[in-house]
């Protein structure tokens, strides 16, 4: 669950840092700036990627910046507008990688295929939940960009936006999984198949497969498959040709 979220800070303050623009004065006085609100960010992205958006403090990045937290206080007001600073950089820089193919599958594949690295590149990105995302440039700039996939293909100006909101709800979800499956691993310093064969025993001592028969075959043979419970990888690709398939329904459905 979301620990965080987006457009949680003053809105003024917000945008106006997000889109460059003079702040109104606050009646602060500090020492004369020595950083730009892009280094501040770069530096908060920077060491939510090395040990979690949780060691992101006003404090710490000033730390890391060589300033003092109330110097730091002179470029943004507190957390919450840098949590949006860092969310709109991150958007700004994804990749935007070409389609591997012709038509809109590839061009919604290739979209997937950016949010997921994003997702593997800012792990933390995926805990915050961005219901009121933060409108910056990095953000509007990825809109228009994943936008453009499902253009010009029949779609009402609702249904495109629906249809990308469908798509990247899917990437986000698998994202978060694959984060708690790299959490998992991590405390527990052992892989899924090692975890599970080493519960083997305590598990056969509880669990009657003759009363879950259905269960018992089934689990059976996704833990062979994927060697655990879960394989990450397995549940992206099954589900990202489900989420496609549905969407040529809507798409290949509306132009017969």
């Amino acid at each position: 669950m979301a620990t965080e979220r987006s457009s949680a800070g003053d809105p003024a303050r917000t945008l106006a840092l997000l889109w460059g623009q003079p702040a109104t004065a606050t009646g602060r006085r500090g020492p004369r700036q020595a950083r730009s609100v892009p280094e501040i960010a770069a530096a908060a992205v920077a060491l939510a990627d090395a040990e979690g958006v949780e060691a992101v403090t006003i404090r710490r990045v000033a730390q890391e910046l060589g300033l003092s937290p109330m110097a730091l206080y002179t470029y943004v007001p507190g957390k919450a507008e840098l949590l949006d600073l860092m969310l709109d950089t991150v958007y700004a820089a994804m990749p935007r990688s070409a389609p591997a193919g012709e038509g809109w599958r590839a061009r919604l594949t290739a979209v997937a295929e950016d949010n997921r690295t994003l997702y593997r590149s800012h792990p933390w990105v995926a805990g915050i939940s961005t219901g009121r995302p933060p409108l910056g440039p990095g953000l509007m700039g990825k809109y228009e960009y994943e936008l453009r996939a499902l253009d010009g293909l029949g779609l009402g100006d609702v249904e495109m936006d629906a249809a990308l909101t469908f798509l990247l709800g899917f990437v986000e979800g698998c994202a978060r999984a694959a984060a708690d499956a790299r959490a998992a691993e991590q405390e527990s310093a052992m892989g899924d198949r090692a975890w599970w064969e080493g519960n083997a025993e305590l598990l056969a001592r509880v669990f009657d497969p003759e009363r879950y028969p259905t269960a018992a075959r089934v689990g059976s043979a996704a833990g062979e498959a994927h060697g655990g419970a879960h394989s990450p990888d397995h549940a992206y690709e099954f589900g990202l040709r489900r989420v496609l398939e549905g969407l040529a329904g809507l798409i290949e459905g509306g132009r017969a």
